[in-house]
């Protein structure tokens, strides 16, 4: 009789199973936030800083109220809350640059580089700090990045202009910005805190980054916006469903999915931000732009197994991650 045979282990693996399902789901679910906050950017009429913003705050606000009714908002010493301030400071500072990289590029462009650049950062970050050449695994996830970066550069035919106004370069730019946030804040995740676990973390960190990007919004053009049946809707589903739900169903897969298999479903963020892209919002990327995202993603994927097998690299959402 095979050791799975036994109750104990049958109801292990069915838990192992129900979490990798959690962790699909958030990954599906957070390529629908670039989605929502493009379309109540247009709705709306608001800036990109506006809807990140809007997108912290409701998500770590809401994180927090669902602590608060369960009973497990803790006490916050002097070491969480500094924790809660850098989380804040760089959660703004991502969101913020992915919704302008999104407004200058497209939805697919600015997630794939923002995701698929990350984890190659943190790989290189790893390797300056350490002072070691990196290994033949990390050198060829840093050319598939570096390659996928330069093709997704040069997909709307004149690489440094867009139809419609701004710049391709400055909107890559900021992407890659973002995808700097997001490995900041893996890195500086692997540093735990007495009492401050992820859901904690993330509710007390998006709702100080909101705080912030909302006086730096007042200063630019200000928060608010007529509302409306669709406005508000999509308001809503930005801080519920891709932020406070996608990120409340990643921590809980967490406990049953290795840190390899989260490498890998974090790729399903880009691809379903393409798709939507392309279905909804009409975007394409042409040949030459699918197969830069196609090899960002392979980067991506081959930077998280390989820091899986390593330092242990993580999923580029922070906290584990966070985003």
């Amino acid at each position: 009789m095979s050791s799975l045979s036994s109750p104990d282990a049958a109801l292990r693996a069915s838990g192992s199973r129900t979490d990798l399902y959690y962790v699909l789901a958030a990954g599906l679910l957070w390529g629908t936030g670039g989605l929502a906050g493009s379309l109540l950017g247009q709705v709306a009429a608001l800036p990109p800083l506006a809807v990140a913003t809007y997108r912290l705050a409701g998500g770590g606000l809401t994180v927090l109220a669902v602590l608060a009714v369960t009973g497990r908002l803790p006490r916050l010493r002097r070491a969480g809350w500094l924790r809660v301030l850098s989380v804040g400071v760089l959660t703004a500072t991502y969101q913020a640059c992915y919704f302008a990289a999104v407004a200058m590029t497209s939805l697919a462009v600015a997630t794939v580089i923002a995701i698929g650049a990350a984890p190659v950062l943190v790989l290189t970050a790893e390797a300056v700090g350490e002072r070691r050449r990196p290994g033949s695994a990390s050198l060829v996830a840093i050319g598939l990045a570096l390659l996928g970066l330069a093709l997704l550069l040069g997909t709307s035919g004149h690489p440094l202009t867009r139809a419609g106004g701004g710049s391709l370069a400055l909107g890559v730019l900021l992407a890659l910005g973002a995808a700097a946030g997001f490995g900041a804040l893996a890195l500086l995740g692997r540093r735990p805190v007495a009492d401050l676990d992820g859901p904690t973390t993330i509710g007390f960190g998006f709702t100080a980054g909101g705080l912030l990007l909302a006086a730096a919004s007042s200063l630019a053009g200000g928060l608010g916006f007529v509302p409306t049946l669709g406005s508000v809707g999509l308001l809503l589903y930005l801080g519920w469903v891709p932020t406070a739900l996608a990120y409340g169903l990643f921590f809980v897969g967490l406990r049953g999915v290795s840190a390899t298999s989260a490498a890998v479903v974090a790729v399903l963020e880009p691809l379903t931000a393409t798709v939507l892209g392309v279905l909804v919002l009409g975007q394409r990327l042409g040949v030459g732009g699918i197969v830069g995202a196609g090899l960002l993603c392979a980067a991506a994927v081959l930077a998280g197994l390989r820091g899986s097998a390593g330092t242990a690299t993580p999923a580029p959402h922070p906290a584990a991650e966070p985003a």
